[in-house]
């Protein structure tokens, strides 16, 4: 993958933006349990009460409090709170919100922020509850009498009046006996036990308690909303940016394979297969771009998520983070396993779909062969292996694959069932409440799902690992066939060609193609090449348009060393017709411009004229604009030879290689076509390969091989009377007579 990441950078801005969504995402997400924890814990349990700071007190209620705290927190307290009676200037509008106002003063709380109320919010809590303790014990009194320092006292008295009038130090110890009561609570048990005599407070006030509790859960609703739609936002562009990365990490992929394909030279084709190649271009290149999808997605989403949750976690309570620790141990062993079951299949199958495609690409192309030979039950059979291996394969990885959901359904059952057993027993002691043990569990659930997550990624990154890894082998392969770092150039292309002792020999060949061969081809002047299947004709002829590089000696055009110049330069002058003839989908027109885009009408029926295509074009309806299918299949052997002599004639090259390029014509044609060429490139230099004596009588040179040596050369006369070679293959072919 590491490979590849050099074709990211184009998108670094998108991926920094995609990063930055993600964080915000991960904050939203992570956020919104503590919401929905408060409003079970303060909106419903609370009845809206945040905190044990309550906005206004009774100076009644107040003097009480203040019995139970020490001087310094009752100072503490008494300075964040304003006392309001009648003679206020702000009376009037307190009157509303406090009708009790009428009858005592009041202390309302000051603006003070968060800081401020969280530190006199366990003094008040304390107090309250004192108070409230007091409260209670006076009504639930047995006899009427309660205890007050060792002694029954009835309890109609006044208790509060007694406790004042203890002395400070006595105070002080009260105060002191009530922190060391409540030591244990944390500041959110006292906060929730302080709401009942706080929310009693309000109602002797005259307010709404009703209506505070409603406005909570509203506005915490509502934030819970914003923030789930930031989050679902963020979400929704993540996803187009991921998209857009690795649709055009994609592209610029499938453009490098395409363009780097292009320049191979048959050393690098003889490598890799066709039907390699399209995987490779396509498949592999999906591979690499679902994974491109899911790492933007998932690596810094994930991670976040984990880390913030076990935090979050932490805080809601620390005493249960060993759910978590065990629910992760054994997610990880059983993604583990899933993990080296499942990884030596996904390289398997990468190469079976190479197999799969080669097998039904030799079955499209040889559909016409398979006819003739009534092998198509053969070739089902063969088809089907292919298919069905990598059916099963895939279907093993699948069904490993589905396995993982049910045993993590399993999993995150098992902790939501053990958090709700350990959080009830905590709540039933006091040491945890509701809402944090929901938002526990939710974030039990995200830390198990980012771990799920990352492990899915990891699961993923060896299969497209190996794509990327068939990718990059296409990218990084050496081109055997470089143009020259400060080329030459044809000044004007005569066409003289000169072979100086070439050898070449093909990539880990144990012998010689071509041995030791020198000869010089001439304008003006047909030089034709023969010889028996497999002595070297066409490996000979690819080695001037460079499909292949010489391995010793030298082939020169005009003097100048083909290496020597770019390969567009040296094919810019060459008319090349291979042995098969190959046409494109398109149009008869878009196939003889081929060789020039600029190719006049004229131009064209003038080359279809003297490749003898006119006359089969002129029968279509369509004419030159008759459509061509892929392949040129929907015309004959023969006249998809002619098309594609008529293109390279369209070029006007100094050189044409006909590489035995006359071969599916009938003799008539042939002549016909010989005949008309002869006008056409009598100023041009010829090269002919051919089986058939008769297209290459009348060269002015012919050469002939075996084994890659060149056994004769010289005319057709000359060659009857000195190679023995030539002489069989003429006899095998034609009489003496017609042969004189």
């Amino acid at each position: 993958m590491f490979k590849l990441a050099k074709y990211l950078k184009p998108f670094i801005a998108l991926i920094f933006a995609a990063i930055i969504l993600l964080f915000v995402q991960a904050m939203c997400d992570l956020s919104l349990p503590d919401y929905m924890s408060n409003i079970v814990n303060k909106g419903i349990q609370q009845g809206g009460i945040e905190s044990a700071v309550p906005e206004a007190v009774r100076q009644s209620t107040m003097d009480r409090l203040a019995l139970f705290m020490n001087d310094n927190d009752k100072s503490e307290v008494l300075n964040n709170y304003t006392l309001i009676d009648k003679s206020n200037k702000d009376y009037d509008k307190y009157i509303e919100d406090y009708p009790t106002l009428a009858k005592e003063p009041i202390y309302r709380l000051n603006d003070i922020d968060k800081l401020e109320t969280d530190k006199i919010n366990s003094i008040m809590g304390k107090a309250f509850l004192a108070v409230s303790g007091i409260e209670k014990t006076k009504s639930e009194a047995k006899d009427g009498l309660i205890e007050f320092n060792g002694t029954k006292i009835p309890a109609s008295a006044d208790l509060f009046a007694l406790i004042a009038r203890q002395t400070a130090e006595q105070r002080n110890q009260i105060s002191n006996s009530i922190n060391e009561r409540f030591a244990a609570l944390g500041d959110n048990m006292i906060t929730q036990a302080a709401v009942v005599p706080i929310k009693a407070e309000y109602i002797a006030l005259g307010m709404d308690t009703d209506k505070i509790q409603s406005r909570y859960i509203m506005n915490s609703g509502f934030l819970m909303l914003l923030i789930a739609l930031l989050s679902a936002a963020c979400t929704v562009v993540v996803g187009l940016l991921a998209a857009r990365v690795a649709a055009g990490l994609s592209r610029n992929l499938r453009k490098g394979l395409f363009t780097k394909v292009e320049s191979f030279s048959n050393t690098e084709f003889d490598k890799f297969s066709t039907a390699s190649l399209i995987t490779r271009t396509t498949n592999d290149i999906t591979q690499v771009q679902m994974l491109v999808i899911i790492m933007i997605r998932m690596v810094i989403y994930a991670p976040i998520m984990g880390a913030g949750g076990v935090i979050k976690a932490l805080n809601k309570s620390s005493s249960m983070t060993w759910i978590i620790a065990l629910a992760v141990v054994v997610l990880l062993g059983l993604i583990l396993t899933v993990f080296v079951v499942a990884m030596p299949k996904f390289k398997i199958i990468q190469k079976l779909v190479d197999r799969l495609n080669l097998v039904t690409r030799e079955n499209l192309t040889g559909m016409m062969v398979i006819r003739a030979f009534n092998t198509q039950s053969f070739e089902e059979k063969r088809f089907d292996i292919a298919n069905r291996d990598l059916t099963d394969t895939n279907l093993f990885v699948n069904r490993v694959m589905v396995f993982m959901m049910p045993a993590m359904m399993l999993i995150m059952n098992g902790v939501t069932l053990l958090i709700v057993w350990v959080g009830a027993h905590q709540i039933a002691e006091s040491a945890m409440q509701v809402g944090d043990m929901m938002a526990f569990m939710q974030y039990a659930m995200q830390i198990l799902f980012s771990f799920l997550m990352l492990s899915m990624m990891f699961i993923m990154i060896p299969r497209a690992s190996v794509s990327a890894q068939r990718i990059a082998e296409v990218l990084e392969t050496e081109i055997s066939i470089r143009d020259p770092k400060e080329p030459k150039h044809f000044d004007k292309v005569e066409g003289i060609i000169e072979f100086k002792n070439v050898t070449f020999r093909y990539p880990e060949a144990e012998g010689d193609a071509i041995s030791n061969v020198s000869f010089k081809a001439l304008p003006n002047q047909t030089t034709a090449f023969i010889g028996s299947t497999g002595s070297g004709k066409t490996t000979l002829i690819n080695l001037i348009p460079r499909f292949y590089d010489v391995t010793a000696g030298q082939v020169l055009i005009d003097g100048i060393d083909v290496k020597e110049v770019t390969q567009h330069d040296l094919r810019e002058r060459i008319g090349y017709i291979p042995q098969k003839g190959s046409l494109f989908s398109g149009t008869i027109e878009s196939n003889l411009k081929y060789a020039n885009e600029s190719a006049t009408i004229d131009d064209l029926n003038k080359a279809a004229e003297i490749a003898q295509a006119l006359e089969f074009i002129n029968e279509k309806p369509e004419g030159i604009t008759a459509e061509i299918s892929q392949g040129g299949t929907n015309v004959s052997g023969g006249q998809k030879q002619r098309l594609s002599i008529a293109r390279a004639l369209v070029k006007k090259p100094k050189i044409y290689i006909f590489d035995d390029s006359f071969s599916a014509l009938d003799f008539k044609t042939d002549a016909a076509l010989r005949k008309a060429l002869k006008s056409q490139t009598e100023e041009s230099t010829v090269l002919i390969v051919a089986q058939r004596i008769s297209t290459i009588m009348n060269a002015e040179q012919i050469i002939v091989l075996e084994d890659g040596n060149v056994v004769g050369m010289g005319t057709h006369k000359e060659l009857m009377k000195n190679c023995e070679t030539y002489q069989e293959i003429a006899l095998s072919q034609l009489s003496k007579e017609e042969l004189a």
